[in-house]
């Protein structure tokens, strides 16, 4: 199985990444061995407010890349189905034109309860493409709010897209999902209140300290005409080559992929120690048995999660 998913096997690459999901240690197993061949994919995270237009813009430069000649992976992170546990496919269903195409490869994730925006496998199905040989890697978040910004550790430019209309200007300052951005797109930009959105932005990042963060670019797009004149998709992924070029061989290149792998081994970290901590409740009857201790003064909260995290 390691060989096919080397020469690009997409049956073979789908179950694995199914299997990742689902915490298979079989799984864990193949991608610890596609790990060596892993490091050469160019991630790039696009994440903002429900309703900003994000699949849109995934969709737009998928078709931007390929037309390029590059093999594109998509990560697509979608709520999870409160009934079968599973990705509602909303965001699969906007690149739909892109599914028979050999040069793509779309997976959807559920977060299936991880906050941040992401998934808990969101890296590994990462790894996973990487090792087929996608130079080209898109993450997409689910629509966060303010501080849900795990994208930031994952990619290597995060593309955070915003729209006219979402507040004033206050609203944009606080807004601690723009501080984590590369690039900044405004899309829906033939609404009224493109200008002072984009104003409102550059008003953020006057109030910067230094550095790399203000020399964030601000493109307006128009999502839905793809790639056409006047969407602004080609500008687009012009600044995020201009980011790449600082990020990949830049300065500041050793600094973020060590930050990536510190992010990644804390989140493996904190799954496993989760996954543990299920199991020790459910020997102990699980959290219906334990709230009813709770309820009847047979203990107090502190002293059983106490004897929890000690089991572990």
């Amino acid at each position: 199985m390691i060989d096919a998913i080397l020469a690009g096997d997409i049956r073979g690459a789908a179950r694995l990444m199914r299997d990742l999901d689902d915490r298979r240690p079989e799984a864990l197993a193949a991608l610890k061995q596609l790990y060596p061949h892993t490091g050469r994919a160019y991630l790039v995270g696009v994440t903002g407010n429900p309703g900003a237009g994000k699949s849109t813009v995934v969709d737009a430069l998928i078709a931007h890349y390929r037309a390029a000649g590059e093999r594109v992976g998509v990560v697509c992170v979608d709520p999870t189905s409160p009934f079968s546990g599973g990705a509602i496919l909303g965001d699969r269903i906007r690149m739909q034109r892109h599914a028979l195409d050999p040069g793509v490869f779309i997976r959807s994730l559920a977060t299936r309860g991880h906050l941040g925006g992401l998934s808990r496998s969101t890296f590994d199905v990462a790894h996973v493409l990487d090792a087929m040989g996608y130079a080209r890697i898109l993450v997409e978040t689910v629509g966060v709010g303010q501080d849900e910004v795990d994208v930031m550790k994952a990619a290597h430019t995060t593309v955070v897209v915003t729209v006219p209309g979402l507040g004033d200007d206050i609203q944009a300052i606080k807004a601690g999902l723009l501080e984590v951005a590369d690039v900044l797109a405004v899309n829906k930009a033939d609404r009224e209140g493109a200008d002072r959105t984009e104003r409102d932005l550059l008003h953020m990042l006057d109030l910067r300290a230094s550095g790399e963060r203000k020399a964030v670019e601000i493109v307006r797009t128009i999502a839905t005409k793809g790639t056409a004149e006047g969407s602004g998709i080609a500008e687009l992924a012009r600044a995020v080559e201009a980011h790449r070029a600082r990020a990949w061989t830049g300065e500041g290149a050793a600094a973020r992929a060590h930050a990536r792998a510190v992010a990644h081994l804390g989140e493996l970290v904190r799954t496993l120690l989760g996954e543990r901590a299920n199991r020790a409740i459910a020997a102990r009857g699980g959290l219906t048995q334990l709230a009813q201790e709770l309820v009847e003064r047979h203990t107090d909260p502190w002293t059983l999660a106490e004897e929890m995290v000690s089991a572990l």
